[in-house]
């Protein structure tokens, strides 16, 4: 793709603020513009100044909470916390701090748990968006995503986070429709429709039953996988898998419903579930490029509608591959993660900035329409996770 071809879909939002910019803002955009992918630092470098750059995001939150920066913006700088992705960043710095031995990352996670503790609702239920947005509504996804993190944090110090997770997972169970699909208001996505991507937050669930296997909460989370697996379309592409446009789904959502259906399948061992999360994948493999770049917004025939790249989706479906490589020994599914995470990785800066070092953006170029001009910590989160795994079948295999 040519600098100009990727300069024309954002060419009058450019010329309007161009000279706005800080100058941050402006040498990353000619970076990515002009230069393209810059050299691979391989797994452990990307996974190394990943971690670090999560730390930066945790210390410079701009509520000062504990929790984790959303996001770092090349335009505005560093924002409050989010509580939904710190919920699942947690077990992603525990298990790092395990494979490490390093205690600081162990502390970071609990510091992150103590915080969320204290921002539960009443409901049991956490709220959507960030620190300092209103209104303060409990959101089935987010609650999902921090029960992630409870759930980690019960097997990690032991039974303190267990009243928050049985509190959370229990409004889960609670607000379900008997069809199995969560229909809670969430005032912060624009798609009001039914949500397939909700399989995410299922996994959640399935986590906390894990914790807890005498209160059923699997039988929720299986509820609403098989409620989502009635809108997966015969090529295996999930309908209603956007918090935007449903007609063309972010790779990141359609990462979020293949993942949910694969844990589903890990704690059922349902067929049917791998059967469908295999379909997906496919898919996906078919729409992705020969050199690792994935469209950031796919179609129903798996055709590519946007010419930048959503690096979270990316990197999210890369781990899924790869962990259906482990299910299935077919090389393809190695191969094509190890081309994609190779693609996000040659986005990374490992110098500069202490804000941009080892950050993952929310697009490429960086002028792409999802979190434009932004680093997203839950984009580093999936990088870490999807690299580490690559790390680990590698290894394995060699």
């Amino acid at each position: 793709m040519t600098a100009l071809s990727r300069l024309l879909p954002e060419a009058f939002w450019m010329v309007r603020d161009f000279f706005n910019w800080p100058l941050i803002a402006h040498l990353e955009f000619w970076r990515d513009t002009l230069q393209g992918l810059g050299t691979d630092p391989g797994t452990k470098k990307a996974v190394d100044a990943g971690l670090q750059w999560l730390a930066t995001a945790q210390d410079n939150s701009a509520s000062n909470d504990g929790g984790v920066a959303r996001h770092y913006s090349l335009i505005k700088g560093w924002s409050t916390s989010y509580p939904e992705t710190t919920g699942y960043i947690i077990p992603t710095l525990i298990d790092q701090a395990g494979r490490r031995k390093d205690p600081v990352l162990l502390e970071r996670a609990r510091r992150m748990l103590d915080w969320l503790v204290t921002i539960q609702l009443p409901c049991g239920g956490f709220q959507g968006s960030t620190i300092g947005v209103s209104p303060i509504v409990p959101v089935t996804f987010d609650t999902g995503q921090v029960l992630q993190g409870l759930a980690a944090g019960v097997t990690a110090f032991g039974e303190a986070y267990l009243p928050a997770m049985r509190r959370a997972a229990e409004w889960l169970v609670r607000t379900q429709d008997a069809d199995g699909c969560w229909r809670n208001p969430n005032p912060f996505v624009a798609a009001k429709n039914d949500h397939v991507y909700d399989m995410h937050a299922a996994w959640g669930l399935l986590e906390a039953a894990r914790r807890d296997p005498g209160a059923a909460y699997e039988k929720t989370a299986l509820r609403q996988i098989e409620w989502a697996l009635t809108h997966q379309h015969a090529n295996g592409w999930f309908a209603l898998s956007c918090a935007g446009d449903p007609k063309k789904p972010l790779t990141h959502m359609l990462g979020y419903s293949l993942r949910g259906v694969l844990e589903g399948w890990r704690f059922s061992r349902d067929e049917r579930y791998l059967a469908a999360a295999i379909l997906a994948a496919d898919g996906l493999i078919s729409a992705t490029h020969d050199n690792g770049r994935m469209p950031g917004q796919i179609d129903a025939n798996w055709k590519g509608t946007v010419s930048w790249v959503c690096l979270t989706g990316s990197v999210q479906v890369a781990h899924c591959w790869l962990m259906l490589y482990q299910v299935t020994n077919k090389t393809k599914y190695r191969d094509a993660a190890l081309r994609v995470n190779e693609f996000v990785r040659r986005t990374i800066r490992l110098e500069g900035s202490q804000n941009l070092i080892g950050g993952v953006k929310g697009s490429f170029p960086v002028t792409g329409s999802y979190g434009r001009f932004q680093l997203l910590n839950w984009a580093c989160k999936f990088m870490i996770d999807a690299n580490t795994l690559e790390e680990d079948i590698l290894c394995e295999e060699t």
